[in-house]
């Protein structure tokens, strides 16, 4: 059984669920989600031998949230991942990311591999630092209408977001009953984000009223604006990650998406996919399970698991 506390990591409060004994095991969720998202993978991981932990990474849920915008960069994201492992009292851990947690993963075993033995992304692929800024690179190539943009402006998505925390959480992880996931990804003028769907369709089978009780809860309580100033330091990030221009993450990897993930079936996601080798020479494995979306660890969570146990028991033996 998980149990749960709070643990002060890089200057700040993070919550954490933990379970099990063995190598360690930092799991990293993303946008909108919380530590409540590895729900299915923390007793699994743990049965298999590992000390897992979950944090509500900084700015969700009970975490502590930062005011400033500056302090959500991938330094301090990955800095608190650094921070946990040396607040459980670890020199090494294996990191695995979903979403938001995904780059911080990647980006955790780029800056220390001393620390980090082996990387596991879901859904996001590893990064591939482009030309330019992500958001000028957007607007040179005429898009004005990304959602990354939409969410740049403080308290714009938070007002949509926070005006009904139930329905938000309802479409945004249960669906929004398109036939094209990735029109999900552009905000239509006076539509908001939340747009193209009207919030009543059935949940998935992979999310009962319970957990998202749970998720709705949790955001009705923290509000939105730590985990949208993420979003507000993506050219700042591509700014401080200059010095790991074309460099390669040489630890065992793995990576795992849906293929109707939004994320890697549009041009520059697919792309990425095809070229994860570039960046990840030591990748063991490249999942695509077939007829799963973007929140691969809860649709999915037993081919999730079973391919996770894997790698991560074959990276751990190393």
């Amino acid at each position: 059984m998980s149990s749960t506390r709070v643990i002060t990591a890089n200057g700040i409060e993070l919550f954490i669920r933990e379970e099990g004994q063995g190598p360690l095991v930092v799991l990293c969720h993303g946008w909108p989600e919380l530590s409540y998202s590895w729900r299915h993978q923390i007793p699994a991981l743990a049965a298999a031998g590992f000390h897992v932990v979950a944090p509500d990474m900084r700015g969700y849920g009970q975490s502590a949230a930062p005011s400033d915008v500056s302090a959500y960069s991938i330094f301090d994201t990955v800095g608190d991942v650094v921070g946990l492992v040396q607040a459980l009292g670890e020199t090494r851990a294996m990191v695995v990311g979903h979403d938001w947690g995904a780059p911080v993963a990647w980006h955790a075993a780029l800056f220390r591999p001393d620390i980090f033995t082996a990387v596991a992304g879901l859904s996001v692929p590893p990064p591939f630092r482009a030309r330019g800024k992500p958001l000028d690179l957007l607007r040179q190539g005429g898009v004005t209408n990304f959602y990354w943009q939409y969410f740049q402006t403080p308290g714009v998505a938070e007002a949509e977001l926070e005006r009904d925390v139930a329905h938000t959480m309802r479409v945004v992880l249960g669906g929004r009953g398109l036939a094209d996931p990735t029109a999900a990804m552009f905000v239509q003028e006076g539509k908001g984000f939340l747009g193209h769907a009207s919030g009543t369709e059935a949940l998935p089978n992979w999310l009962s009223e319970a957990d998202l009780a749970y998720f709705t809860e949790t955001f009705r309580k923290s509000g939105f604006r730590g985990g949208l100033n993420w979003y507000r330091n993506i050219d700042r990030n591509w700014e401080l990650t200059a010095p790991w221009q074309d460099a390669r993450i040489h630890q065992p990897s793995l990576f795992i998406a849906g293929s109707k993930d939004a994320v890697i079936t549009g041009l520059i996601g697919a792309k990425r996919v095809n070229e994860l080798e570039r960046v990840l020479p030591n990748l063991k494995r490249k999942l695509i399970i077939e007829g799963a979306g973007h929140w691969v660890q809860q649709e999915r969570p037993d081919e999730v698991n079973s391919a996770l146990v894997q790698f991560l028991k074959e990276s751990a033996a190393q």
